[in-house]
């Protein structure tokens, strides 16, 4: 796509960008159905004009704006060439992509095209990438270090990358196994009062992780691997007293660990393995006076080599566009009336930060 001044006499500051999609593309892949994509453009950019014919594509208006129109139209091809279709989400969220380096507010050089194209498993006729710049981070990070906290709301992605992570590990024989574990902390609920054996009682705390795995790998062939030991979920408390080598672990919903268990399990760490932890410290469910050890273990331990903290934001939720809106309000809330997740700071009942949820 090239920028060359408007045909009219324009306004200061403004610009006309041309774009031709090569023939070997259908202009609905780079459209969308019945427009889908062209809409959720110019919803983007109200104050420029973007006009199609055949397939041409042109926008004039302020030469900013203009010019993220043109290095967007030149990502969603970077896309399409790989065979990858554009979506409306993928659309919004190179939007946001560019909007942010184009402020200043990015401090790297990712392109959409290269999170939007960058394949971490491909299993069951689907394949797992990062949706957002921050989980692109995130699951390089995790290549890059031995120790990784991957820490935000839910929705993020923060589990469910992890888990594909260790699941092209698992399968590249980076390692011999994965472990995959939670600590098993009521949200209201007590596990006394739940009907049933030890395990059925834990079994709904570990179900997300099952879910995640069933999403990944042959359903048939996860039994078989759980009685091998080459995948094992299990409570925390039963990495007490082992030293894991050879191994791809993770540790989900960290914010319900004490400040002991989370040194416990980073303890446990053997040779040629590695550690993702995962948490939402603004849903913790331990009891009052409990301090999360995945908030402690921040000041402990940010800056330690080979040790790293991936954040991620209500920007970086990819699950129904609501559930960012929703996170964004809690956090406003509570700023404004000086509450951690509703819960007074440092007042009575449930300790601060502690959720109900």
């Amino acid at each position: 796509m090239t920028q060359t001044p408007t045909d009219r006499t324009p306004a200061q500051g403004q610009a006309r960008a041309h774009f031709t999609v090569p023939a070997q593309h259908p202009m609905v892949t780079v459209l969308g159905s019945g427009d889908s994509l062209l809409r959720v453009i110019e919803k983007a950019f109200p104050a420029a004009d973007i006009h199609v014919r055949g397939n041409e594509i042109s926008a004039v208006g302020d030469a900013a704006e203009v010019a993220i129109v043109q290095r967007l139209f030149d990502q969603m091809m970077l896309v399409l060439r790989t065979g990858q279709p554009m979506t409306e989400d993928a659309v919004e969220r190179s939007i946001a992509m560019l909007r942010a380096s184009g402020n200043g507010d990015g401090d790297g050089q990712e392109t959409p095209a290269e999170v939007l194209t960058q394949n971490i498993l491909s299993s069951r006729g689907r394949t797992i990438r990062p949706k957002t710049l921050n989980q692109k981070r995130y699951v390089d990070a995790i290549d890059k270090h031995t120790i990784v906290f991957g820490i935000g709301p839910a929705g993020t992605g923060k589990t469910y990358l992890a888990m594909a992570k260790a699941v092209q590990a698992l399968q590249s024989k980076q390692v011999n196994r994965i472990i995959l574990t939670r600590p098993a902390v009521e949200a209201g609920e007590r596990l006394g009062f739940l009907p049933g054996t030890l395990y059925e009682k834990i079994d709904p705390y570990l179900r997300p992780l099952y879910d995640a795995l069933h999403d990944m790998l042959d359903p048939d062939s996860i039994p078989r691997l759980m009685a091998a030991g080459t995948i094992e979920v299990a409570p925390l408390a039963y990495m007490r007293g082992r030293t894991l080598n050879d191994a791809f672990i993770i540790l989900d919903e960290a914010q319900n660990t004490s400040p002991e268990q989370m040194k416990m399990f980073l303890t446990r760490l053997g040779f040629d393995s590695k550690i993702v932890i995962t948490g939402d410290v603004t849903q913790v469910d331990l009891p009052s006076g409990t301090k999360s050890g995945l908030r402690q273990v921040q000041d402990i331990l940010e800056g330690l080599d080979d040790v790293h903290f991936s954040r991620l934001t209500s920007q970086d939720v990819v699950r129904h566009k609501l559930v960012g809106r929703i996170v964004d309000a809690y956090e406003k809330y509570d700023s404004t009336h000086g509450t951690e997740n509703g819960s007074r700071k440092g007042g009575r009942g449930r300790a601060a930060g502690h959720s109900a949820l």
